[in-house]
Formats: C-alpha cells, sequence, structure tokens
C-alpha cells in the first residue's frame, strides 16, 4: 500500500487509526517516521515518504516518533492472510527466528537460499531480515525499559542485543532517548510500577484494529479451556505458554481499545516470542473492517456482521497442540473434548507453578506423547490410532505445523493420515495455521445457522454460495457459529 501516494497522503489527513501497521509515514523535514493516527498536525505534503515497514524508517536513517509511538502500532495483517514466502518469513521473523537461528535458519525452514529470502523481503518490505529482526529487538527493549525494573544490562541480552554498546546505539539512533530516558520518561507519564512490584511480572497493552468483538474470540477460548493448562479467571483467559528459552504464563483480558496483558516468563529473552504468540492467537493484527465490508456484501450475513462487527478468529499458540486437540474433540461435545484433553496433560505434561491461579502443566508436546499407550486413552479404537499416528508424524518431523507451514502441502498431508477428513483439516487450518478462508461447511453448527439464515443447507451449496465470502470465510464461520446460544460465544461472567 505504501506505494499509492494519494491513499496514504488521505489516511494520514484523516488520521484514520485502520491504516497503523499498513505502513509508516516518514517526515523529511524532521526525519521522524509515524504511524498513519498520530495525533501531531500532518506535515506538508511534499515533506512525507512512505515506507512498508518501521525497519525501512530506521534503516532510511528517520527515528521513530515519540508521540505515536509507530513501534507500538498492529502488525500488518498481510502477513496473516497470506501464505506466501514474504508472509510466512515476517511470521517465522515475529517468533525470534532470526534471533535464534539466524537468516541461515530462516532461509532453511522456509526451503530458500539466504540471498532469495533477503531479495524478497528487501522487494516488499524495505528491509532484509537482519533490519526487521533489529526493529524488534528495539521495541522488546522498550517493553522491557518501561515495563520492569531490570538492569539495563540485562534489558539488553533479554531483548536479544549481543552487546551494551549495539543495544545502546540501537536505542539511542530509533528513539532519539538514551536507554535510561525512556524509563525515566515511562515513569513520569504513567505513574504506573506494577511491573516493578510484581517481580517478573511484565504487564503491556496489545493494540488492535477496531473494531474487536470479544465475546465469540475469549468466549470460545474459555469454553475450551483445557484444565491446568488454561483457564478464565478474574475477567482474563490464563494459559501457560511453553517457550524457546523457557516456560511462561499469559494473562489476557479485554479493554475497549486494547488487550492487557501479562506475562510472567522463566526466561526475559522470550518476551518477544510470547507477545507475538498471544497476538497471533486472538488474532489482533486483522483488518476488521476490510473482512466485514466483503462479508456485508451478502445480504444474508450482513444482519450478522452489522448486529456485532469486528468478531476474531481464535487461534492457538501451538498448531501441534492444537492439532492433539482437533483430533479429541471429534465427534464429541465440547466437556468431553476438555475432559480427554485434561487426562493426558495430568499423565504426560510438564508441570508449571502458578502462585496466582489454577494453571499446573504444560500441554505435552509431541515427543512426549509419542510412547503413550493407545489402550490408556478411552477412545474409539479408530480414534486413538488417529491420534497414535498424528503424534507419530509431529514427532519425527514428517508432519510440520507451524507459522511456516504452507496452508495448501499442510492439508494435504493432514489429509493423508488416518482419521482425519474435511472437519479436522479445515478446523486445523483455521485455528492452527491460520488461514482466514479455511472454511466448514459440514459443521453441524454451520448447517444450522444456515439454514436458519436461508442459506443452502448441504456442504456443497453452501460452498458454493461462500464463494463470495473468500478469502474470510473463516470470520464468516465466526459469524455463522455466534447465531447458536451456546457458551462460545459469549463473553465469560
Amino acid at each position: 500500500m505504501h506505494t499509492d501516494t494519494e491513499r496514504c497522503v488521505r489516511a494520514v489527513q484523516s488520521k484514520d487509526a485502520r491504516f497503523d501497521g499498513w505502513f509508516f509515514t516518514a517526515v523529511l523535514t524532521t526525519r521522524i517516521y509515524c504511524r498513519p493516527s498520530c495525533p501531531a498536525v500532518p506535515p506538508k505534503v511534499q515533506n512525507m515518504t512512505f515506507y512498508p515497514s518501521a525497519a525501512a524508517c530506521q534503516q532510511a536513517g528517520f527515528r521513530a516518533c515519540k508521540r505515536c509511538r509507530p513501534d507500538t502500532s498492529p502488525g500488518s495483517p498481510e502477513w496473516n492472510a497470506r501464505a506466501d514466502t514474504v508472509a510466512r518469513a515476517m511470521r517465522l521473523i515475529g517468533d525470534g527466528v532470526v534471533d535464534r537461528e539466524g537468516v541461515p535458519g530462516l532461509a532453511t525452514r522456509l526451503g530458500y537460499s539466504t540471498r532469495q529470502i533477503e531479495r524478497q523481503l528487501n522487494a516488499e518490505l524495505g528491509a532484509g531480515p537482519l533490519a526487521l529482526a533489529r526493529a524488534q529487538r528495539a521495541q522488546t527493549a522498550r517493553v522491557l525499559i518501561e515495563t520492569t525494573a531490570l538492569p539495563m544490562a540485562e534489558v539488553a541480552f533479554a531483548a536479544g542485543f549481543a552487546s551494551i554498546r549495539s543495544f545502546n546505539d540501537t536505542v539511542r539512533e530509533v528513539f532519539a532517548l538514551t536507554p535510561g530516558e525512556l524509563r525515566t520518561r515511562a515513569s513520569r507519564r504513567t505513574g504506573d510500577d506494577r511491573g516493578i512490584r510484581t517481580p517478573g511480572v511484565i504487564s503491556l497493552r496489545l493494540p488492535f484494529r477496531a473494531p474487536l468483538n470479544p465475546d465469540n474470540l475469549f468466549g470460545h477460548l474459555a469454553a475450551t479451556a483445557v484444565p491446568g493448562v488454561e483457564e478464565w479467571r478474574d475477567g482474563a483467559y490464563r494459559r501457560t505458554l511453553r517457550l524457546p528459552h523457557g516456560q511462561g504464563i499469559a494473562s489476557l483480558s479485554p479493554r475497549p481499545d486494547h488487550i492487557a496483558c501479562r506475562l510472567s516468563l522463566t526466561d526475559s529473552r522470550d518476551l518477544r516470542i510470547a507477545i507475538s504468540r498471544c497476538r497471533w492467537l486472538l488474532d489482533l493484527d486483522a483488518d476488521p473492517v476490510a473482512v466485514d465490508d466483503q462479508l456485508r456484501t451478502d445480504p444474508l450475513l450482513a444482519p450478522l456482521v452489522d448486529k456485532a462487527p469486528g468478531r476474531r478468529v481464535p487461534r492457538t499458540v501451538d498448531a501441534a497442540e492444537f492439532a492433539v486437540r482437533a483430533v479429541l474433540g471429534q465427534q464429541v461435545s465440547t466437556a468431553a473434548a476438555r475432559t480427554h484433553a485434561a487426562r493426558l496433560v495430568t499423565a504426560h505434561g510438564e508441570p508449571i507453578e502458578d502462585p496466582e491461579g489454577g494453571l499446573t502443566h504444560l500441554f505435552p508436546n509431541p515427543a512426549a506423547l509419542a510412547g503413550l499407550d493407545p489402550e490408556a486413552l478411552a477412545l474409539p479404537r479408530s480414534r486413538r490410532t488417529t491420534l497414535t499416528t498424528l503424534v507419530g508424524a509431529l514427532a519425527d518431523g514428517s508432519l510440520r505445523l507451524g507459522l511456516d507451514s504452507d496452508w495448501d502441502e499442510a492439508r494435504a498431508r493432514l489429509f493423508a493420515l488416518p482419521g482425519f477428513g474435511p472437519w479436522t483439516v479445515e478446523v486445523i487450518a483455521m485455528r492452527a495455521l491460520g488461514d482466514p478462508d479455511a472454511f466448514l461447511p459440514g459443521d453441524l453448527g454451520m448447517r444450522r445457522a444456515a439454514a436458519d439464515l436461508g442459506l443452502p443447507a448441504t456442504p456443497a451449496a453452501l460452498t458454493a454460495h461462500a464463494a463470495a465470502w473468500r478469502p474470510w470465510r473463516a470470520y464468516a464461520v465466526q459469524y455463522l457459529w455466534a447465531t447458536d446460544d451456546h457458551p462460545i460465544n459469549h463473553l465469560p461472567a
């Protein structure tokens, strides 16, 4: 979008927050870059230039605006709506792969050479993988500086910097303030020292594009919560996290203009990854206006969208975990699926301490489940086979589900496993892989909703009708499911 100068100028002049994260405005006279909705007086048109990423702005020598804080914008919705190489690379960079494995590791995951990856990212984003990762390190450093009492040396290494010098230089270059000045300004601005009073806990706000309807989003997560791994407590969805350097607990609460997030991490190096996974879980980088405008073109869907706009797709923090849970949930009630999953957690999950609530375990990873005894599962024999085959494929790497997955290839590999039909494959594509066009025309709730609204009720006819909803059919599913008075569609009390 950054190449459409006229459209970008209109967005900046109207301070349109819908475009935050889509592009960034760099001001040639001040050498500052802003989000489109910056509250400052818009610069003259001849002094504006536009970039597709904060990293590109920084690489061109611009520093972040101190008023609108463009580094805290929602992420571009493009990376969650696409499955091409650039989109998959951006999702992996957001999950910290470059910091952990370097650019060669990123390229290997995507099946390309480092030169090919660098060329594609530079062409579309104006910055290569190292610059993009550096911008994320700067943002992580800012969060740690402003919300914790960690010594600056610990902040530097937790944010992924290789040295104190590079940390200091980057913070000064990006924010035009020293790390100490950033911390002082933050304490004066908010007077909020919650992160300091609670050692090991980081409190922050997760931005999103309005509108956001929390009902089905948090309702679904709370109603399907696996005891010990997830819970709804005091107005927050809480769950355990398995992270590259340790364990964590996330607490997420809906607010009118943000999601309140509290993270308890055993290793602060996991902060950026934990934030990224929480945003992915809640689908916070979606563009609800684009989605809802498309769905409103169907006169039968329009009343549902108008009644409760901004529905998101509840996702997962771990694709392999969700695949296992999808199999456990085949042809059983929500309560039964939770019971089956809880038994797996008790028998094979890794214990975790939670001083604030009732979380007890990490969900077992495929390696921990690879040796489970099928006879110990209170499931039909055919479903035992489905589960053990899935776990084996995940454990030996023949099936890879994650942010780097090619959606069509993942579907094909899932269909090749015994017991995987369209419903299971599509619900995994929707909630684990994040395909915004995943569709479940054979789902019982979908068929009931379709019949009530006068939509075609048979899977084939409904699929044909839903062609007009593409590429947002996964969101249409949320609107149709929400017509049923089921706990998954209501924000818990």
